[in-house]
């Protein structure tokens, strides 16, 4: 098991602060604390904000290393609406196409994205970042992303969560990605089919191992952080036995050092779910996981961290790890 001291978000605001600090001399203490301070509440929160709005972004301001395109689709059904934001280095395709990194929770991703991690990128062999999000204003369509990232024992069983949302679309929500996104991407930019990767958080999460066990051909590199396990009380547990017999891919499993900790809603019916199963439940998957041949699986728990800093703090560590491969 991997541990992170301190988590890698704090260690890019020590980053961030640091590039303040060099760009202002004599000033370095003032700049890089106050960089640190603006910071403190998403290194705070237990949980994402489900009602924040997206807000400027760098698809708004622009990067020295992406340009940034945007594209609107609906699901099949009409009651889903999609918006994708394609990043695209600068830099020109490599001969193989460029490896691209699918992103859910698109909109929350993007608001994410920070400068110094496209530059770390472009240093790099730079990925297409390919964010799956929704076409609305919010960070989080909670209601959209209840249906399409969480699977059912069935593909097709008519499922409701806890708050009483449509669930159990993953299987659908995936033919979308493979049927419809991905045809989008590859008609406008060149990609290396064997160098694909998918990230998510909590339902994305889900969804990434969700996908993994269902349809490893698929990607090649799954980034799997702080995943509902605890879905349909343990859902996800029992399809990890479907997983096809030879199947090959890179797996990150990523959880923060604090989550799990008791919070004011410990008698919701939600926490009582994510209660159900024990807090050793993620390192005993990548423990029995890594040991089938065809599987590269890592482990990561990010001192510290509670649920909601592990969104933007393990996007910057698939980046970071994806733009090595």
């Amino acid at each position: 098991m991997t541990t992170l001291p301190n988590g890698c978000l704090s260690a890019w605001c020590w980053n961030i602060a640091h590039r303040v600090a060099r760009a202002i001399p004599g000033n370095r203490a003032i700049y890089g604390g106050l960089v640190l301070l603006a910071l403190l509440p998403a290194l705070a929160m237990g949980k994402p904000d489900l009602t924040q709005k997206v807000g400027p972004t760098l698809a708004d301001s622009g990067s020295s290393y992406y340009r940034f395109e945007r594209y609107e689709l609906g699901s099949v059904d009409g009651q889903r609406h999609y918006r994708v934001v394609l990043g695209i280095p600068k830099r020109a395709a490599p001969t193989a196409g460029y490896p691209a990194l699918y992103l859910l929770d698109g909109n929350a991703a993007l608001a994410a994205l920070r400068e110094p991690w496209l530059q770390q990128l472009d240093a790099g062999n730079p990925p297409l970042l390919v964010m799956i999000g929704y076409a609305t204003e919010l960070r989080f369509d909670v209601a959209a992303r209840a249906y399409d990232y969480t699977p059912a024992v069935q593909p097709g069983e008519a499922l409701l969560d806890d708050q009483g949302r449509a669930a159990g679309g993953s299987q659908v929500f995936r033919q979308l990605i493979e049927q419809r996104i991905k045809p989008l991407v590859e008609s406008r930019y060149p990609l290396d089919r064997n160098r694909q990767g998918l990230w998510g958080h909590s339902f994305g999460g889900l969804f990434v191992l969700d996908s993994l066990f269902a349809a490893p051909q698929g990607f090649q590199h799954y980034y799997a952080a702080s995943p509902s396990l605890w879905w349909q009380g343990g859902l996800v547990l029992e399809l990890e036995k479907r997983l096809p017999k030879g199947a090959v891919a890179q797996l990150v499993l990523m959880r923060g050092g604090a989550e799990g900790q008791r919070h004011r809603d410990q008698d919701s019916a939600g926490a009582r779910a994510r209660a159900s199963l024990p807090a050793t439940a993620l390192p005993q998957m990548a423990e029995r996981l890594d040991r089938l041949p065809g599987l590269d699986v890592q482990y990561q728990e990010i001192a510290g961290l509670e649920h909601g800093p592990m969104l933007p703090a393990s996007l910057e560590q698939a980046l970071r790890l994806f733009g090595r491969q």
